[in-house]
């Protein structure tokens, strides 16, 4: 008797749980921003990922449906082991269902793989690896704004239209910069250009002196910039004491946002070269939501970065998904996240593959000078323009086994 009710028990169990995963759990969608809010990432992301997500929540107002929303937030202090630590505590005790934002490579990928086979959903708005939606593709995973290989190829392509095709990189040696490094290298070469050297370094570097040396006595055509954050806004300062410009070689940052240009000023960063996803001044809908986000607590009236617009747009895009799923499982938010395919306000032409890439277009800009620019956080003129289409690495090139 006592076996009989204990399967009777567990079936009951089974029932109640699997009727469950068609509902909100406990009634509340919980979205956890993990990201660095300390370190060289904290203008680019930090507390500005956390108002850009309650945006979304704001607007999303329930989804009609009176759907309860919470963001928490957690410092992932750039360590793999330490954002692993938050995610298990937020799945396990905290009943988050979902993260997002999370720079740096490593804790991406590292919360990708811990993240396969539960209930949570990644949205990756910010890490950078392509590997998200390639070899370590999971069917928990979203990944909006950009990657190394759009960062990569794209921007490479853009500048050897513009003449470059001679090389240096300097390079941050985490998977950040080898990744960018690997495929800006590999589309120059394909397609006629050189790669004379490389220099790497390591996260939040305060000299490039030596390296910037090495890249200036290359005479490469183009000084690449595999790197990001405050590295990057430390190399282009020290570029310029070093007249690398006025010598005739262009600098090209491949991860570099507007807060990194307004930190360096347009004196310093004046005719640099960058790729963007998102810039706040392209059109009505995103000067909209970015004088939303300045006004923002906090805030002081700075414009939005790429990876903050990804943090709002991909948790838009989800809580909408729970709402159309009636759920807040993986299981059945990311494949209704995947049936996108339309205009997002702020990143154009926006398509969800089924490896979880999200295609839109990406924007080579070049940063005005000083006397060019008309009004704060107007920095940027467009050069050229990559479709969506063109702008990502072909889903059948990407090895992700959610690809039929």
């Amino acid at each position: 008797m006592r076996g009989l009710t204990g399967c009777l028990a567990l079936a009951l169990s089974c029932a109640a749980s699997g009727s469950a995963r068609a509902e909100i759990s406990d009634n509340v969608v919980r979205i956890g921003v993990l990201n660095d809010i300390s370190g060289i990432f904290q203008d680019t992301n930090g507390m500005g990922s956390v108002e850009a997500a309650r945006m979304a929540a704001e607007d999303f107002d329930g989804g009609a449906k009176n759907i309860k929303v919470e963001i928490v937030y957690a410092d992932h202090q750039n360590k793999a082991d330490v954002g692993s630590a938050i995610v298990r505590k937020w799945l396990d005790v905290d009943k988050v269902d979902a993260v997002v934002d999370v720079p740096n490579s490593a804790v991406g990928l590292t919360v990708n793989a811990l993240l396969r086979d539960t209930r949570m959903t990644f949205l990756a708005s910010s890490t950078a690896s392509s590997d998200l939606t390639g070899k370590a593709c999971s069917p928990n995973t979203i990944q909006w704004v950009n990657d190394a290989w759009a960062t990569g190829n794209t921007t490479a392509a853009a500048m050897m239209k513009r003449g470059g095709m001679d090389w240096y990189f300097i390079t941050v040696n985490y998977a950040l910069g080898q990744g960018i490094e690997a495929e800006a290298t590999s589309y120059i070469e394909k397609h006629g250009g050189k790669v004379l050297g490389s220099a790497k370094h390591p996260l939040n570097t305060p000299d490039f002196a030596s390296l910037l040396l090495q890249a200036q006595n290359s005479r490469a055509k183009v000084i690449g910039l595999a790197n990001a954050g405050g590295d990057t806004i430390n190399a282009v300062k020290q570029a310029g004491e070093f007249g690398i410009k006025e010598g005739g070689q262009s600098l090209v940052a491949f991860l570099l946002f507007i807060n990194d240009v307004h930190g360096m000023g347009l004196k310093v960063a004046q005719g640099l070269q960058l790729l963007e996803a998102f810039y706040w001044d392209m059109n009505d809908d995103t000067r909209a939501f970015a004088r939303r986000f300045a006004a923002r607590p906090g805030m002081n009236g700075k414009m939005p970065s790429g990876n903050q617009a990804g943090v709002y747009a991909s948790t838009l895009a989800y809580l909408n998904a729970v709402a159309a799923t009636g759920s807040d499982d993986a299981a059945n938010v990311v494949p209704q996240m995947k049936k996108f395919k339309g205009q997002d306000k702020l990143f154009g032409d926006v398509t969800i593959r089924q490896d979880g890439r999200v295609i839109h277009p990406m924007y080579l800009f070049e940063v005005k000078k000083p006397e060019e620019s008309k009004y704060p956080y107007d920095y940027y003129k467009l050069v050229s323009t990559t479709s969506a289409d063109q702008a990502f690495r072909p889903i059948a090139d990407g090895g992700c086994s959610l690809v039929k």
